[in-house]
This record gives structure tokens, sequence and C-alpha cells, in this order.
């Protein structure tokens, strides 16, 4: 959109709704024209970001059982533990720059960014020896030679992914916080293409296997950010981006102190994914549990990106909103999200129990995997269903500025009660990968759920409009 068609856009949000129940119809409609124009390329740009991975692993699982394995490590729980911190951290800029846009004030809105790019580049360096250091970290947690030793060499060569993060994430946050969502979905769309390409070419072409694949990855990330980011300087945001500033470096102590508390918020709860990947290492036949594990987890991640767009969709109407003084229509926007949002979680859960011996076929060919991975199907049916509800509400927490309180949750649910349980079923009781998927089920995600849901349930969204206007002034 044009300068004259962005200042018009933030201009409507202190529009009134529509006048009450003669519109209710009307006003639900607006209000789900609004979400989808976020959510709708915010689901397309964040599957194809997620399906990079899978191409990636789908590559690799043809290779091997061992190289489906460590893949899987190094890609999901060395490159995991550091995105969730990163991508946490970088859903500050959904709280900052969301308000600023509600509140009308363009000119913060890239220097935001740039102080996010300070701050993440930062901790990607501070992380770096998880990298580094992969293989001696995977031993002791109890992973065999084999699989650790290759899952260090793959982590090594995805240091380059690892520093794209820091740059990808924030441009991604301030594009959405401004409804720029579909040239996300463009761009996503052209690098999936570029991905599969070079994926095939490095591996089935040019031999170079394992390496090939996350080589491929490191590339395509880049190039995400490189895209998003011309488009941005060359004149996508006339508003909103005037060119680097020194005043990026000013205010940057407080900009940390909300960045942590938005990472630890996220990482929190994406850590116990790579946790329950760590586990499975005690289990029987390890490396079959690893895969059941990762396949299951894969599909679950897939489909979750589009709760996830919710998730941005929300955090963005509610900051939104806020910013612009309408408590209530941050309310209704929430009802609205949650609604959508678990009706397509109760499409997916009848899917896969539909489906639940077909789709591992994607990643592997081997029977036993095959197997193993059916038997958890009705769990993974469940969480699918959960996570229709619990990424929804985290998305009004983090509109509103509730990282901190959510922290707090995500510690006692996932670590507390959920890890605990975990051990016990899957170890203790012998109920193996089940035991410990059922753990982050009934202890990690509906305890989380609920509670977040109680919390919204009852929140008093005029006083939250009152902290969001306090908040954004100690902020600039």
């Amino acid at each position: 959109m044009d300068t004259n068609e962005e200042l018009n856009h933030g201009l409507l949000l202190h529009a009134p709704p529509p006048p009450s129940a003669a519109n209710t119809k009307s006003r639900f409609w607006v209000e789900s024209k609004k979400l989808w124009y976020i959510v709708g390329p915010s689901i397309f740009s964040r599957v194809a970001a997620f399906s990079m991975n899978v191409v990636t692993q789908a590559f690799a699982g043809h290779l091997g059982d061992v190289e489906l394995a460590a893949i899987t490590i190094s890609t999901g729980v060395i490159v995991g533990f550091n995105f969730g911190l990163l991508l946490g951290m970088a859903s500050a800029l959904e709280t900052l720059c969301g308000q600023a846009f509600g509140a009308i004030r363009y000119n913060m809105i890239g220097i935001y960014m740039q102080r996010s790019w300070i701050v993440l580049l930062v901790c990607c360096i501070v992380t770096l020896p998880f990298y580094i250091y992969a293989t001696p970290i995977l031993k002791l947690l109890g992973q065999s030679d084999e699989v650790a030793e290759l899952s260090g060499l793959t982590a090594i060569w995805l240091i380059p992914q690892h520093f794209s993060f820091a740059f990808l994430f924030p441009v991604q946050r301030f594009l959405q916080s401004q409804t720029k969502t579909p040239i996300l979905a463009w761009v996503s769309l052209v690098i999936l293409g570029i991905h599969i390409l070079l994926t095939w070419l490095f591996m089935n072409v040019l031999g170079f296997g394992i390496v090939g694949t996350v080589v491929a990855l490191d590339i395509s990330w880049w190039l995400n950010f490189v895209c998003l980011f011309l488009y941005t300087a060359l004149g996508g945001c006339p508003l909103t981006w005037n060119g680097f500033s020194m005043q990026a470096f000013s205010g940057l102590w407080e900009f940390v102190k909300l960045s942590a508390a938005s990472g630890v918020m996220l990482c929190l709860e994406n850590w116990y994914y790579r946790v329950l990947i760590l586990m499975t290492a005690f289990l029987k036949n390890a490396t079959i549990a690893v895969d059941a594990v990762s396949i299951c987890m894969n599909i679950n991640s897939w489909e979750m990106m589009i709760p996830l767009a919710f998730f941005a969709g929300i955090g963005v109407r509610v900051s939104n909103e806020l910013g612009a003084g309408n408590g209530n229509g941050a309310k209704y926007a929430t009802f609205v999200a949650i609604l959508h949002s678990t009706i397509i979680g109760l499409v997916f859960c009848v899917l896969i129990v539909a489906f639940h011996d077909k789709f591992a076929l994607i990643f592997s060919s081997s029977s036993v995997v095959l197997d193993a991975v059916d038997n958890m199907a009705w769990l993974l049916a469940f969480t699918i269903l959960l996570n229709s509800v619990q990424p929804v509400i985290s998305g009004v927490a983090v509109g509103s500025g509730w990282q901190s309180w959510v922290a707090y949750i995500n510690l006692g649910s996932y670590y507390l009660v959920g890890l605990p349980l975990g051990v016990v079923l899957g170890l203790v009781l012998h109920l193996g990968v089940g035991g410990i998927w059922g753990g982050m089920i009934f202890g990690g995600i509906a305890l989380q759920t609920i509670i977040l849901g109680i919390k919204t349930i009852r929140c008093d969204w005029e006083k939250e409009v009152s902290k969001a206007v306090l908040k954004y002034s100690t902020l600039k």
C-alpha cells in the first residue's frame, strides 16, 4: 500500500465497531476480514518456511535411519533450542511495533526493528557454542556416538542459518505489525521453490550428501532475509523505514528486558519439544524412537504453522487495538481468532485419525518406523486439537505485553508438571514414546491452555489499554 493508504489503514483502527446486536454478523465479518488479511498470508509463509526443514529432513531421511536421526537432532534440537529463544526475543516487536502502529507513531517502528537486530545478533554470538560443541553435548545427553558425531557435523554447517535468524525474525515482525503480510507470503513461495531445487541439486546431482542438504538450508534462509529487507529499504515501507539510525542504540536496556521476557516465554515452550527428542535416547531402539517422535513432531509443527499464524494475527490485532485505545476491539478480536483456529484444528484432528497409518510415508519407508508412528497417531491428533487454541491465547498475551507472566506459566506447566509426568509415564512405567508424549499433552499443553484461558476470560481490557499506553511511553 502507498503512503496515504497506509495512513488511512492506521486511522481505521480508531474507528468504532459497528453498532451492537443488529450488526453482529457485520461486525464478525469485518473482524474476520481484518484477521485473515494477516493470518492468510502468514499461514502460507510459515508453512512454506517450515516446509524447507521438512524438505531437508525428507531428503536426508531417504539416505538412512542414522541420517534422519542426525538431521532431526541438529535441526530440531541444536537449531531448535536457539530458534525458540531468538524467535521469542523477536516477538517483543509484536508488542512494540503493533502498539506503535495502532498509536500512529510510525517513526518508532523502524527503530525498534534495528534495536532487535542488535540484541538478537549479540544473542547469536552468545549461543554459538551450542553449535560448535554439539557432538560432546549430545554424547553427554545419551545419544549414540554415530548419531552424535553426524549431528555435530551438520550443526557446524548450520551456523550461517543461525545468524540469519537475528536479521530475518525482526524484519518479518516489522512487516507483520503493519499488516504487510502478502509480501511475506510471496517471498516464502519463491524461497521454497529455490530451496527444493538447491537441495535436489546439492544432494542428488552434486552428491554432497547430508552436508549438501543443510548448506541449501543456509542459503535459503539468508535469501529470505535479503528479499524482505530489499522490499523494506527500496520503498515498501515509506512511513516506517527511514534508514539506519544511531537512535537504535538508545534505550537498549529496556528493550533487552522485554525481549528477554518474550524469549523466555516462547523458548520454554519450544524447548520442551526438543527435550522430548533427547529423552527418547533412554528408550530401547533409540534410533527408531527418535525417528518416530521426529515424524510426529514434524507433522504437528507443520500443521501448527496455522495456529502460529493466528498467534501472529491476534498479536497484531490486539496490539493495534490497544495502541489505538480500543479495549473492546481487542476483546472481540480474541474471540474471533479462537473460534476460527479451533474449527481448523478440529478438521486436522480428524484428518490425522483418518490417515493414521499413511502420513509417515512422507518421511520414511521403514516398516518399523511406520508402525511406531501409527501407534502415536491418536496422541498426535489430540495434540493438534489443543494446539489450535493455546497459540492463539499466547498471541493475545504477546499483543498485550504479558510475556513475563506467561513465562512463569510455561515454566510450571511444561517443566514442573509435564516433564516429570513424561518421565514417569515413558521411562518409569515403560510406556515408551507414547508415555513421554502423553506427559507433554496432559501436563504441559492442557494445563497451560487452561491457565491462559482463565487469564484471558478474566482480563480487564480497558485496564490493558491504560497499561499499553504507559508501557509504550516508557520504551520510546
